[in-house]
């Protein structure tokens, strides 16, 4: 029986994209949750910045990185719906784990568990948001799709500080687990599969992957995100710390400064990416990567300036520009790379995007600005984390050049929906 005769009722689209979109939220708050958390628990756990580094970026991305494309591969021959599911399950268990860490050991294979769950729940995602929205509403679908970010970032940083000043920092981690395990089986009967190539048509991973490689856009889109990555998630992991240590605020003002960065500059850029995407794609696909490479060229002076501020009232407004503007990338580039395969691979698709761009980003990011933290201390002492994160903005102008090279490239490489 084929997959099309299994499915005896489609969902309203809408109700499919609240669902996804809560538990992608839940991706990033179990992901900001540890930044918020990372002065007690380096207090309690006596790790050096390198060590946490590696725990928020490393620890996490590497299955998170590896696993991403088979599972990818797995749900565009078994069920979307059913691999996001279990992976919503596994990540929310493994971060209920670590609330009840010893050492810095348990706590970096606990991280690797988030990172095995979470492996399995964005691709597929992206490929069921584009299964039940046409073309000329994709980009504002994944954008709002793509609003999992900022909020679960600021969630993470609000929710977590407010409950670790409350209950301790292993009881935040235990309640964030429980919600996600109660909302799969939400999510499981509500996400449903469409219609789609029975899974013995569908294209084999040794032939899905050649088709997205051979294209030039690919990857300098996938670098350039990778680019922007590394220095964003190494800032969303460190700028709680870098509140805490260089402006001198306490757990829960570093909650709502930060949480209110996210919330407002994020959700305002994600939104106005996959609008502007949207409305000016139409016209001219380059725009897909146009807007993220003019976004980023902001980015990097804004951010650098913010964070070397004097005061904090200069340094909310400053910040607030590149926290919108970072992650503006997410509607227009994950919707270019559904359109890079036919409609079958588009799994397969974002997840080989997705292992480029979390192995680099999310991989070397954290791990790097520790690292250059720890080495600056001897000169720097408390402001060595600043001028690690300073630094590392820079990254930004790399992303800028390559996805501009992107936009001249994207128009050739383009596969409509009726392929």
């Amino acid at each position: 029986m084929t997959q099309a005769n299994t499915v005896t009722r489609r969902p309203n689209a809408n109700a499919v994209l609240v669902l996804l979109l809560l538990a992608y939220i839940l991706n990033f708050l179990d992901r900001q949750i540890l930044g918020i958390l990372g002065p007690a628990i380096k207090a309690e756990l006596n790790l050096t910045d390198t060590q946490f580094g590696a725990v928020g970026g490393l620890a996490f991305a590497m299955l998170y990185s590896l696993l991403g494309v088979p599972l990818a591969f797995l749900a565009d021959r078994t069920s979307r719906s059913g691999v996001v599911t279990a992976s919503l399950t596994v990540w929310s268990a493994f971060t209920a784990l670590c609330g009840t860490v010893t050492g810095y050991g348990q706590l970096f294979l606990y991280r690797l568990g988030v990172g095995v769950g979470e492996a399995g729940g964005v691709a597929p995602s992206y490929a069921l948001i584009a299964d039940y929205f046409p073309p000329d509403r994709r980009a504002r679908a994944l954008a709002i799709f793509s609003l999992g970010v900022p909020i679960g970032l600021g969630g993470g940083a609000y929710i977590g500080a407010h409950l670790a000043q409350w209950f301790g920092w292993r009881t935040a981690f235990v309640v964030m687990g429980a919600i996600g395990i109660v909302l799969a089986p939400i999510l499981k009967y509500v996400v449903r599969d469409t219609p789609r190539v029975p899974a013995a048509d569908a294209a084999p991973l040794t032939q899905a992957f050649p088709i997205v490689a051979r294209k030039p856009t690919f990857w300098l889109m996938a670098f350039a995100s990778s680019m922007s990555s590394l220095c964003g998630y190494g800032l969303a992991l460190w700028t709680p710390s870098v509140l805490i240590r260089s402006f001198h605020l306490d757990l829960i003002q570093t909650g709502n400064f930060f949480a209110s960065l996210l919330l407002i500059g994020g959700c305002t850029g994600v939104f106005m990416g996959g609008w502007l995407a949207d409305k000016l794609g139409r016209k001219d696909r380059a725009w897909y990567a146009r807007l993220p490479a003019i976004a980023w060229l902001i980015t990097a002076p804004t951010f650098a300036l913010g964070l070397m501020a004097p005061s904090l009232w200069l340094a909310w407004p400053l910040l607030l520009i590149p926290n919108a503007l970072n992650i503006l990338w997410l509607g227009p580039v994950v919707t270019a790379v559904q359109h890079l395969v036919p409609q079958r691979m588009r799994s397969t698709a974002s997840g080989s995007f997705l292992f480029i761009n979390n192995l680099i980003g999310l991989g070397v990011g954290p791990l790097l600005m520790g690292r250059i933290s720890d080495g600056l201390k001897s000169t720097y002492g408390a402001e060595s984390l600043r001028y690690a994160a300073v630094g590392c903005t820079a990254f930004y102008l790399v992303a800028a050049l390559l996805m501009f090279f992107a936009a001249g490239r994207l128009k050739a490489d383009w596969v409509d929906d009726k392929a």
